[in-house]
């Protein structure tokens, strides 16, 4: 009987280390895998497999991409070889995986859409503090005042990505922030209004007002407008970086969803400032975000961490998927102080509520 090869550490990091340097060619064999149907022919073909023949003949590929495409694939865990003749491929969880999950899938298509031209820059995005890899789309300071003129499949995977992990918290959040029933609500950061039109479906009574730049606020009002929620959502177009220019008063509740992470620490502490002296001795500040020092498995910490760097090369610049800790600092910093926190709101938010220093519970 042979024995099993003796652990080689330095062979397991010597492969570690060549699985990063062809991380991207391996990721882009993953995304063709997928879209082109190699994966679903897998997937149906069960524990018999399919030959790299029958694979081209499943998805119209030729025998040549078929099992390039098949071989490269045993590398990185998507498939499996077997067979008398070790000819025969089948689809394994991992494969099952980037076939079917959700997340995933818009996770990859985010960073083929929308940030693998660009990552190419990411030394000088790291060296000027500037969003240098935005440049493969156009000329524009960041990726927000960008957005309404990037092409449709950008758009498409930009927002999906977005939306998928606030929309996963959105109802969760909701019961906590109407406890105390809020009348008026300002949305800081409103994106395409999809927060606030749940507001208004959750509550009849309540008012929103969209604070956002103005690319922005003309999405939200073509989504409020398909809802029939012209007459209880407004927008109030703001350049969040002008710290001249004070934010609106009045309301019950401020709401920041995924917002924070778009600024610099610094940028972050002048607008929670500002957010403060918009705030009455009632007023509730609500911050919802994905914190990667209070994920609960190296999945979630792992994407977080890989979508630092879109911050980096593309949005900003300057800014990154922080840390509780960090956010903690910031409020503290800008005069406000926490007084609840609810953690694993949908895809591991957290929810911090917090009142301006000087006025009591």
């Amino acid at each position: 009987m042979k024995n099993d090869p003796a652990p080689n550490p330095t062979l397991d990091a010597m492969l570690a280390a060549q699985r990063i340097a062809f991380a991207p060619v391996m990721f882009q064999v993953a995304r063709v895998m997928r879209n082109r149907g190699v994966l679903k022919a897998l997937q149906r073909a069960g524990r018999s497999g399919r030959t790299p023949a029958e694979v081209a003949q499943d998805t119209g590929l030729s025998a040549y991409a078929a099992k390039t495409l098949l071989e490269a694939s045993l590398s990185f865990g998507l498939v499996e070889c077997a067979g008398a003749r070790g000819e025969r491929y089948t689809i394994t969880r991992v494969g099952l995986i980037v076939e079917n999950d959700r997340m995933t899938r818009i996770n990859m298509d985010f960073i083929h859409d929308v940030c693998y031209e660009g990552m190419r820059h990411l030394d000088e995005a790291i060296d000027e503090g500037k969003p240098a890899g935005l440049k493969v789309f156009g000329e524009w300071p960041t990726v927000y005042e960008a957005l309404p003129a990037l092409p449709p499949q950008v758009r498409e995977s930009w927002f999906a990505f977005d939306h998928l992990y606030s929309d996963s918290a959105f109802p969760e959040a909701l019961p906590a922030v109407f406890e105390r029933r809020p009348r008026t609500l300002l949305d800081i950061g409103g994106n395409t209004g999809r927060w606030a039109i749940q507001c208004c479906t959750h509550d009849p009574d309540v008012r929103v007002t969209l604070l956002d730049l103005p690319g922005q606020l003309e999405d939200a009002r073509v989504n409020v407008e398909q809802h029939g929620l012209l007459g209880r959502i407004m927008g109030t177009p703001i350049d969040f970086l002008d710290h001249g220019q004070a934010f609106p008063t009045g309301f019950d509740a401020i709401w920041m969803s995924q917002f924070l992470v778009c600024f610099s620490e610094a940028d972050i502490v002048q607008i929670l400032r500002r957010a403060r002296a918009a705030m009455g001795d009632g007023t509730a500040l609500w911050i919802l975000d994905t914190f990667w020092d209070r994920q609960a498995n190296e999945v979630a910490v792992h994407c977080l961490h890989g979508s630092s760097l879109y911050f980096t090369c593309l949005a900003n610049g300057n800014s990154r998927m922080y840390s509780a800790a960090d956010i903690k600092r910031c409020i503290d910093e800008a005069g406000l102080t926490i007084d609840a926190e609810i953690d694993n709101l949908g895809l591991a938010h957290t929810l911090l509520r917090c009142r301006r220093r000087d006025v009591g519970g």
